[in-house]
């Protein structure tokens, strides 16, 4: 039996002993598997199995790749893949309302990856290309490989690295087997808003079979999850100068945010092999995914706004501590956001040997739909100027700002449906009833559609030579679409009509009260903004300032890769040298079509559209020596590629024309947009990694890198065509303005490609099953990695400072201790990153960066399964708490960690599941 004392000094938590305590008496009544005789085979099974299975993947590779396995069909380590993902040496996440969505790899944002699934590249369900893991449920993979270095065959590679996504593969998993699964959830930050809830539960079933003589394989899996997330946050809009010498927060938009994340993940692989020499697949995944979100909140305005600061107020370290805002006009929310997306995966692969000739065939289709509703709607005192206002007393901390209000901003009597501040002022629409005297609320839908299609083709000689082992050349197709099409509505309550009016929160909508105590505010009066909306009561009149139409854009891509390719495998002495060696050109054909508009409202308009063609070259080189001793010594080389992200590419453009500078007879246009011309992010890379490895799964690595940025994309002012842009009449004329060549040349700000830099860093890790120290600890161990990354890049172009790639930390670190055991099984988790750039979703959906504080995760879990002769053997049952310690994410002023910007905290998470194998 282990120890308590021994399982406490490996990190397991009381918590978890108490569980195992618990457990024990159950478990007695099971009869025990039969031990082993000498020389039967001891067959390792869940998390050891995984280790075991990721460090073969990770020793017999020629490329430099991190691997996770899952534990037994349908079971991934972690409860997420981004969890699991952000566990490798190198990698981290960042969480997106306490879930960790994203992967960052060696410093590199999201964008800068590439995700594959069984080897193709997929769309994404964001506006750009890094792809959201939670669209992938965990239930359904089998393995996640990460290749930190490219070969020429990796078609779609990331310029930091590539995560290959793999389901099984019923033929080579070689036998049948059922498995079902359920795991209820729970939040212990409750139940934040109205109607919200604190349990959520996620369900699972897979099968994999094989028939006609094992000819035939299918593989079949649905995943269901229904997972509530309840986030307190805190946001300041920014600090200005109180006085020379302090800042004071300038206002405050903070809510309970209550998440209801819906997601039905279906998987299918048909196999075929008649003959040793040919086989064909078929693989299908579909997702279906809904996020629903409540957050109600009081937005205060307060230094920039009419209010006013006291005197006798508090000053520490150049920030206004505590004091109190007299005339605060706050504006109290009930706002909605809801995200749908349907993903679509398909896949064909066939491959013909003979004769030492592989002929390999692909054909893939990737498909995203994804709607985006923020909504926003407004109550307050009364409108604009009319209305009690509120004395607020604040004090700021280390989580932001907290108030002490006079008034009751639960009261329904006082708080009505209204513009508190009059944002938007009067808005006159063409047509129809308008707005006076400020919005009421605003309407945000944003349409993205995503769409890939890509051929590949291959053909392969194998090789009786010392040296070679093959030569293959292959050619790849891909051609993808993206757009972006927003729906902007100023809301105005229809019983608005002079100006003055407040509207009484109808009664049939009324849902009490939010307890805002995080806050200091207490509670607030809460409805639901969807059927408020939905009842009528509010005018829309569509937004026609030209900000809002550029937004939308449309971009494709055709890009043609060609690869030629030879494999290594010669003796080097006692060693073995494997690799490969290989270049891969590509031939993109980017283009962008959008509106180009001047005015609020917009006076001209006009579709407009561009294209560029360039090749890239793409030459690798993948070296492993191998010696009998179980060493692995690796290097790469090579040049890696990411494309631009797709928001920057857009050609819609939001410009001006100055009519005094066309008189003038100089440029009149400036503008501010994408730019189609852009070419990829490209680094030359060298890779080394040192490797032991021992019996059990055990390891130890330690890898360097080095990137040298050829080009990097930062925004910059550069001479830009203005051709085919619309230019007003001249009123002396009544014709368009006549403008000479030279003058339709002016300035735009638009992103621009540059010299990037430099990023290098070492990742240590390891893999240490403690019975190679003592055969009396067989079952625990320890496993777990470190990563420095320094970032020399000049992210605003040639002869700026060095600054931080998003999503950059210095130092990631991980660790985890495990025991597993005749069916038992409890490890905890830790997960730490250092401060890093944060990217999150501004005004209008848009990514805006931050300053983020370091932070640790801390997870742990604890299950037992049923083993031989028990009349339960197949059923599992397991525990599972995440974000144990309720590590905030909090932003701040670059340099000014006192003022903050964001704190949001998550709460606990905790799972109990059970799952049945047969």
């Amino acid at each position: 039996m282990v120890s308590f004392a021994r399982a406490r000094a490996l990190g397991f938590g009381v918590s978890t002993l108490a569980l195992v305590a618990a457990a024990m008496p159950a478990l007695a009544q099971t009869t025990p598997a039969p031990a082993a005789e000498e020389g039967d085979t001891i067959v390792v099974t869940g998390f050891r199995a995984s280790l075991e299975s990721a460090a073969k993947t990770k020793k017999n590779s020629d490329q430099i790749v991190e691997s996770i396995t899952a534990e037994d069909i349908g079971k991934l380590p972690d409860n997420s893949i981004a969890e699991s993902i952000s566990r490798l040496p190198g990698l981290t996440s960042q969480r997106l309302d306490g879930r960790s969505n994203s992967i960052s790899i060696r410093g590199f944002a999201p964008d800068f990856s590439t995700t594959l699934l069984n080897g193709r590249e997929q769309v994404s369900i964001n506006d750009n290309r890094g792809v959201e893991y939670d669209q992938y449920p965990s239930e359904v993979i089998g393995r996640v490989d990460v290749y930190k270095t490219p070969n020429a065959q990796l078609i779609g590679q990331g310029l930091s690295g590539t995560v290959d996504l793999r389901t099984i593969k019923p033929l080579a998993y070689g036998k049948q087997a059922i498995t079902v699964g359920a795991r209820a959830e729970y939040n212990d930050n409750g139940k934040l808003n109205a109607g919200s809830k604190s349990w959520g539960y996620r369900v699972n079933a897979l099968y994999v079979g094989q028939f006609a003589d094992d000819t035939v394989g299918v593989m079949l899996g649905i995943a269901h999850i229904n997972q509530p997330n309840q986030v307190k946050k805190f946001n300041a809009w920014g600090y200005p100068n109180a006085t020379p010498s302090a800042v004071v927060i300038g206002g405050s938009k903070s809510y309970v945010q209550s998440t209801d994340t819906q997601r039905t993940g279906v998987v299918g692989t048909l196999e075929f092999k008649p003959t040793d020499s040919f086989s064909t697949s078929f693989d299908v995944f579909y997702s279906k995914f809904k996020d629903n979100q409540i957050l109600r909140g009081i937005e205060l305005p307060l230094y920039w706004s009419a209010a006013t600061l006291q005197p006798g107020f508090t000053t520490t370290n150049g920030l206004v501590t505590a004091g109190q805002f007299n005339g605060v006009k706050g504006v109290v929310r009930n706002d909605a956001n809801v995200r749908e997306a349907d993903t679509w995966s398909l896949g064909w692969n066939g491959q013909y040997k003979a004769n030492g000739w592989i002929l390999t065939g692909d054909a893939a289709y990737s498909k995203v739909d994804r709607s985006e509703l923020v909504l926003e709607t407004y109550s307050g005192t009364g409108r604009n100027a009319v209305g009690a206002t509120d004395n607020i007393r604040f004090t700021e901390g280390y989580a932001g700002a907290v108030f002490t209000p006079s008034l009751n901003y639960g009261d329904y009597n006082l708080i009505q449906l209204t513009s508190p501040q009059g944002w938007g002022g009067n808005i006159t629409p063409a047509t129809g009833p308008g707005i006076v005297n400020g919005q009421d609320g605003y309407y945000n839908n944003r349409l993205v559609k995503d769409e890939l299609k890509q051929f590949r083709a291959s053909v392969e000689r194998e090789l009786d030579s010392s040296f070679l082992k093959s030569v293959e050349a292959g050619a790849a197709y891909t051609d993808r679409s993206k757009s972006l099409t927003p729906n902007e509505f100023f809301l105005g309550l229809k019983a608005n009509t002079n100006g003055t009016t407040s509207v009484p929160i109808p009664t049939d909508l009324r849902l009490g009260t939010t307890n805002l105590a995080f806050l200091g505010l207490g509670p607030m009066v809460s409805y639901d903004p969807v059927r408020l909306l939905n009842s009528g009561i509010y005018n829309q009149i569509r937004n026609p300032n030209s900000d809002v139409a550029v937004k939308g854009w449309s971009v494709s891509e055709k890009v043609f890769a060609a690869y030629l390719m030879a494999k290594i495998s010669a003796d080097v002495g006692s060693a073995k040298l494997t690799g490969n060696i290989g270049l891969q050109y590509q031939n993109t054909d980017q283009s962008s079509v959008g509106t180009a508009t001047s005015g609020a409202p917009i006076v001209l308009a006009a579709p407009i559209s561009g294209s560029a063609k360039f090749g890239n070259w793409l030459p690798s080189l993948n070296l492993s020596l191998r010696t009998p001793t179980d060493w692995v010594v690796r290097l790469g080389l090579a040049r890696q590629l990411a494309r631009p992200r797709m928001t920057d590419m857009r050609v819609s453009s939001n410009y001006s024309f100055s009519v005094a500078q066309a008189q003038a007879g100089v440029s009149p246009f400036s503008r501010e947009g994408g730019n189609i011309n852009l070419r990829p992010w490209v680094a030359d890379a060298l890779d080394i990694s040192v490797e032991k490895y021992f019996g059990g799964g055990g390891y130890v690595a330690l890898a360097g890198y080095y990137k040298n940025l050829k080009s990097y994309i930062y925004n910059a002012v550069i001479p830009y065509d203005f051709t085919g842009f619309p230019v007003p009449i001249n009123p002396a004329t009544n014709q368009p303005y006549v403008l000479t060549a030279a003058q339709r040349i002016g300035p735009a700000t638009v992103p621009q490609n540059g010299t990037g830099g430099s990023l290098y860093g070492a990742e240590f890790s390891f893999q240490l099953p403690f019975k190679t120290l003592s055969e009396s600890l067989d079952g625990f161990g320890l496993t777990g990695s470190a990563s420095y990354t320094k970032s020399e890049i000049l992210s605003n172009g040639p002869g700026s400072n060095a600054d931080d790639l998003p999503g950059y930390s210095k130092w990631v670190a991980s660790v985890t201790g495990y025991f597993e055991k005749n069916g038992f099984s409890a490890r905890t988790s830790l997960r730490y990153r250092s401060s890093f750039l944060g990217e999150l979703s501004g005004f209008g959906g848009d990514l805006t960066r931050r300053r983020a504080n370091g932070e640790t995760i801390v997870d742990a879990q604890i299950g037992y399964e049923f083993q031989e002769g028990s009349s339960l053997k197949g059923l599992s049952l397991l525990v599972q708490g995440t974000n144990l310690t309720d590590a905030p994410f909090r932003t701040f002023n670059p340099g000014q960690e006192n003022q903050v910007i964001d704190y949001q905290t998550f709460g606990r998470r905790f799972l109990f599941g059970v799952s049945y194998k047969m």
